[in-house]
C-alpha cells in the first residue's frame, strides 16, 4: 500500500466544492453522505439523479429544460443525454461579463498579457461578427493551428457562439500530421499564428501553412494573428487575412448565443495516429461542459478567487479542459514556449507572480524538473499554491515523494488519468481526502470504472483492464466519418459488448484509489503474466545514470521477453556494473518477473506530440513491423535507433 503524504485539514475540507455539493445532495435528496465513498456510490448506482442534481446546483445555462437526463446508462454507445435541453457551450464559458481576470498570457521572453472578462466577451463577440459575416454557421468546422494564446480561445468561443464545431492542433505539428486531421473534417476557416517561440528562437508557421492549404479546398478563410512579427506577409496565402483586419471594428456588441441541442457537436479531437490515420472522435457541447463542470468545481475544487494554470498545447485535450475553467469564473493562465528556457524556473517564476492555486503539468514535466539543481520551494514563493495537478502517464512513487519534499508539504497533489477520447478524466483528486504515494485519490464521481480480471470480473488490489461500466455525457458522439460505427465500436467496445474498455492497466485499492500500470496493449505478458510497464519506469527512474526509458515486450521462443532501453544521462555509460544494479533493483522493487532480459542504451527515447512513450511503435521497429503514422511523434528520427539491434535478432 501507498506510503500517505498528505492529508487535508478539516476546514479545508469543509469548505471544499465537494463537502458543500454532498451536503446539498443529503438535504434536497434526503441523504446522510459523511465521506467521499458514500458519496461516488451513490453517484454511479444513479447517474441520472446525480447529473441532474449536478446541473442545477452548478447552474448550467440553458435555454430549455431536459425532458429526461438519460435515456438508458447501460446502453453503450448510443445513450441519449439531457434530451430537449438547448444551450450554448460558449455563453456558458462566458457567463461571467465583469472586470476580474480572465486569462492572464506568458509568451516565451515576453511580458504577460490580460484578459477580463468583460474584455475576453468584447473580443468574441467582435470575432463571432466576423465569422458570421463570412457565412460560418451551425455544424460548420472552424479550426486553429494555434499556439496557447488567447486569440485561440477567442476564435474557438466565437465559433462555438455560432454552433461551429472547432478543432485544433499545435503548431509543432507538420503538414502531413496537420492534413492528416484537419483534413478529414474538410474545415471552413482556419485560425494560425504566423509562427511561435520556443527556446528563445521564432519559428515560422506560414510556410507550414502554405504546404497544409493547397491540399485543403474546404477554406474559405485564413486568419493571421501576429506573433513572432508585426506584420507578416501573407501574400502567398489564398484568402488570408490579418487577424485585425478580419475581427468587427464594432464596440458594444452582444453576442446572440445560437441555442443548439445537448449533443450538438463541439470538438474534434483526435487519437494519436500511431497505428494509421488519427481516429476524429466528435464530442458533444453539452456533454463536455457538464463533465468538464463536474471535474473543475467539485475534482479541482475551483472557485472565482482560483488562478488555475495548465501546461500544455493547443494540440493536448489539456488545452479543452483548461479553457472550459472559464465557467467557474477563475483566472486561467495560458504559457507558451518552452518550461525549461532559458532556466528550470521559469514555470514556477511564473506561478509565483500570477499567484497560482492550481499548477497542472505532466508526469514527464515533473520527470524532467527532478533531473536538475532546480528546487521549487527554495526558488519561488509558491505560499498561494493550494493544489498540483499531474497527468500523461503515470507519476512515479518517488515523484510523488519528490513533489512534497521540493515543491510544497502543505498541499494537494492530484494526479489524474483519462483520455483525449472523453476529453476529461476517468480517476482524478479528491479535495476531501488523503494523498498516498502513486495513487490517484479517487474515480470521478459517475464514472464507473472497475478493473476487470482475465475473466470479465471486477477485482479490488489486483491488477486488471480499465473499464466503465455505465454511459457518461461526455463519451464520443461518434467518429468522423463512421457511418455504421464500426471504428467507434472497435475502439471501445470489442473486447467487452455494452462496456467501455479503455486499454489502460489499472489496479483499485480497498481504499478506492486507483493505481496506474500502463497502456494495457503495452502490458509485458513473460511468462503469460501481466506486468505493467510503469511498474519498471518506478524503479528505473530513481537511476541518475539513466535520463529516460522505455520498455517493451519482444516475442521470443514462444513466450515474451522484456526489453529495457535505456537513454543515458549526460556522462554516464551503460556499464556491465549499471546493468546488474538496474536488474537487482527491479527485482527486488518489482518482481523477478519484471526483470529485463535485455538493457540496451539507446540516443533517444520516441514520444507522441503529447509526449506519451510510444512502446508500441518501439516494439513494432523491433520485431519489423511497420510504424504506420510516424508524423504523430515529436521525434520519428529515434525509431531509427531501434532497426536492426544485433542483440535483438531472433
Amino acid at each position: 500500500m501507498g506510503k500517505l503524504l498528505w492529508t487535508p485539514s478539516a476546514e479545508r475540507v469543509k469548505s471544499s466544492n465537494m463537502h458543500l455539493f454532498m451536503e446539498h445532495v443529503n438535504k434536497t435528496l434526503g441523504k446522510n453522505f459523511e465521506d467521499y465513498a458514500g458519496l461516488y456510490q451513490w453517484s454511479v448506482e444513479n447517474i441520472a439523479e446525480f447529473w441532474a442534481c449536478f446541473w442545477d446546483w452548478a447552474g448550467i445555462v440553458h435555454s430549455a429544460d431536459y425532458r429526461q437526463v438519460v435515456d438508458d446508462p447501460n446502453k453503450m454507445p448510443g445513450a441519449k443525454w439531457f434530451s430537449g435541453a438547448k444551450l450554448n457551450f460558449a455563453q456558458n464559458l462566458l457567463r461571467f461579463k465583469d472586470e476580474r481576470t480572465a486569462i492572464v498570457f506568458k509568451g516565451e521572453g515576453r511580458e504577460p498579457i490580460r484578459y477580463s472578462y468583460a474584455k475576453l466577451y468584447d473580443a468574441v463577440a467582435r470575432m463571432a461578427k466576423a465569422l458570421a459575416d463570412e457565412g460560418i454557421k451551425a455544424g460548420d468546422r472552424v479550426v486553429g493551428f494555434m499556439p496557447n494564446m488567447p486569440q485561440t480561445i477567442i476564435a474557438m468561443l466565437a465559433a462555438s457562439s455560432l454552433g461551429a464545431t472547432w478543432s485544433s492542433c499545435s503548431p509543432d505539428f507538420g503538414v502531413k500530421g496537420v492534413l492528416d486531421r484537419f483534413g478529414q473534417i474538410k474545415p471552413t476557416v482556419l485560425f494560425t499564428a504566423d509562427g511561435y517561440l520556443f527556446k528563445g528562437k521564432a519559428f515560422d508557421s506560414l510556410e507550414k501553412i502554405r504546404g497544409i492549404v493547397q491540399d485543403m479546398p474546404s477554406l474559405k478563410k485564413i486568419v493571421v494573428v501576429p506573433y513572432i512579427s508585426e506584420r507578416p506577409d501573407i501574400a502567398a496565402l489564398p484568402n488570408a487575412v490579418l487577424w485585425d483586419d478580419f475581427t468587427s471594428l464594432e464596440n458594444g456588441l452582444s453576442i446572440d448565443f445560437v441555442q443548439l441541442d445537448f449533443d450538438h457537436p463541439q470538438y474534434i479531437m483526435y487519437s494519436s495516429g500511431t497505428t494509421g490515420l488519427p481516429k476524429c472522435m466528435v464530442q458533444s457541447a453539452g456533454g463536455i461542459l457538464v463533465h468538464h463542470a463536474k471535474e473543475h468545481i467539485l475534482h479541482t475544487n475551483l472557485t472565482r478567487d482560483d488562478t488555475l494554470f495548465y501546461f500544455t498545447t493547443c494540440g493536448w485535450m489539456m488545452w479543452n479542459w483548461l479553457t472550459s475553467a472559464l465557467f467557474t469564473g477563475c483566472t486561467i493562465v495560458l504559457y507558451d514556449g518552452n518550461p525549461f528556457h532559458p532556466t528550470p524556473g521559469v514555470l514556477w517564476e511564473l506561478a509565483q507572480d500570477e499567484r497560482f492555486t492550481v499548477f497542472g503539468t505532466s508526469a514527464g514535466y515533473i520527470g524532467a524538473l527532478m533531473a536538475t539543481d532546480y528546487i521549487p520551494k527554495d526558488a519561488a514563493d509558491l505560499s498561494s499554491l493550494k493544489t498540483l495537478l499531474s497527468t500523461g502517464s503515470p507519476l512515479s512513487e518517488d515523484a510523488f515523494e519528490w513533489v512534497y519534499k521540493s515543491v510544497k508539504a502543505d498541499m494537494q497533489l492530484a494526479s489524474i488519468a483519462g483520455g483525449t477520447d472523453l476529453n476529461g478524466c476517468f480517476a482524478l483528486g479528491n479535495p476531501m481526502g488523503p494523498v498516498y504515494t502513486s495513487e490517484l485519490q479517487c474515480r470521478g464521481l459517475a464514472m464507473a470504472v472497475e478493473a476487470w480480471d482475465e475473466n470479465a470480473k471486477p477485482v479490488v488490489g489486483q491488477k486488471g483492464e480499465l473499464v466503465c461500466t455505465k454511459a457518461f455525457p461526455s463519451m464520443p458522439l461518434y467518429f468522423w466519418d463512421d457511418p455504421e460505427g464500426a471504428k467507434y465500436h472497435n475502439a471501445y467496445f470489442d473486447t467487452y459488448p455494452g462496456v467501455w474498455r479503455h486499454g489502460d492497466f489499472i489496479e483499485v485499492t480497498p481504499r478506492g484509489g486507483v493505481i496506474m500500470y500502463g497502456r494495457s496493449d503495452a502490458t509485458l505478458n513473460p511468462g503469460g503474466v501481466r506486468i505493467g510497464t510503469a511498474e519498471i519506469y518506478t524503479v528505473v527512474d530513481k537511476f541518475e545514470e539513466v535520463a529516460d526509458s522505455v520498455v517493451v515486450g519482444q516475442d521470443f521462443d514462444d513466450d515474451i521477453r522484456v526489453i529495457l532501453f535505456v537513454k543515458m544521462a549526460e556522462g554516464s555509460a551503460l556499464t556491465d556494473e549499471l546493468k546488474g544494479r538496474l536488474k537487482k533493483a527491479i527485482r527486488e522493487n518489482a518482481s523477478p518477473r519484471h526483470v529485463p532480459a535485455l538493457i540496451i542504451a539507446v540516443p533517444d527515447i520516441p514520444y507522441t506530440l503529447n509526449m506519451k512513450k510510444v512502446e508500441i511503435a518501439v516494439k513494432n521497429v523491433i520485431e519489423g513491423k511497420p510504424v504506420k503514422n510516424k508524423d504523430a511523434l515529436l521525434n520519428p528520427q529515434a525509431l531509427d535507433h531501434y532497426a536492426n539491434i544485433p542483440e535483438l535478432a531472433k
